[in-house]
């Protein structure tokens, strides 16, 4: 969705732009890497030691794709709001951008593409880490990271339309709000049936457990033509972020 926007639209600039600024920062973006990586290290080979077996495969099998899917949703709402909050409030970026032809959409395919680029690159280390210590168990895993890509979309997407509604630095607080619990109850640590009925029906919802659903599947080889469903709820939350951030960049600089 990203690539083909890119390619019709003038966010190509933006994205140069951000490759030129964190070019000599590089090790910034792949910083957040290494939060999922202590957790699989300590949980999945530590706790997995005594817990065994779940659902067919080892523990750490079981909680390193759905890490996987963590690191590609932090990568993604780091970029998509810290980053962009403080171009849209302080450094003003964004209004000399639009008082070029650029439009509202260019900018936000440029950022969103861009915050896609630093989830696949935690993404992609994370996969090398678990194909060395041989947690992946099927071929499948091969659209792992183009699930990745998919799960950083709908995170970049929506993070950046919830930032053109923050005032303040303090508004950062509902975002840790948001993502921490998904990142603990979605599915990450133990299967979903461990919940009773409404919250687990509450945990399916969340976009989170659909990114978990997805690389659970694909890197342990239970597909099913669910994952479908799991893929397009991803899509839609990107698509109608990037729109709704589009719609108010406009509304605030285009005055």
């Amino acid at each position: 969705m990203t690539a083909w926007a890119l390619r019709h639209t003038r966010g190509h600039l933006l994205f140069e732009r951000n490759v030129m600024v964190y070019r000599r920062a590089w090790m910034t973006i792949f910083s957040g890497f290494f939060e999922p990586l202590f957790y699989l290290f300590s949980l999945g080979l530590g706790l997995g030691h005594f817990v065994g077996k779940v659902h067919g495969v080892s523990y750490a099998s079981y909680i390193a794709p759905a890490l996987l899917a963590s690191a590609a949703m932090n990568g993604a709402v780091y970029d998509a709001t810290t980053n962009v909050f403080w171009k849209l409030r302080y450094g003003k970026v964004y209004d000399s951008m639009l008082a070029t032809p650029l439009r509202p959409w260019d900018v936000a395919t440029g950022e969103v593409t861009w915050a896609l680029l630093r989830g696949a690159c935690y993404s992609a280390m994370f996969i090398l880490v678990m194909l060395v210590m041989g947690l992946v168990e099927s071929w499948w895993a091969l659209l792992a990271l183009p699930a990745s890509v998919l799960i950083g979309y709908a995170f970049a997407g929506a993070g950046m339309a919830l930032t053109t509604f923050m005032r303040s630095w303090q508004d950062f607080e509902f975002v840790q709000l948001a993502t921490m619990p998904m990142f603990l109850f979605s599915a990450t640590f133990y299967p979903v049936e461990t919940y009773p009925g409404v919250i687990r029906w509450l945990v399916e919802i969340t976009p989170l457990y659909q990114g978990v659903a997805l690389e659970r599947a694909l890197t342990t080889g239970t597909v099913s033509w669910t994952l479908l469903i799991n893929a397009l709820y991803l899509v839609a939350m990107g698509t109608i972020g990037m729109y709704v951030a589009s719609r108010r960049l406009g509304k605030l600089l285009l005055k």
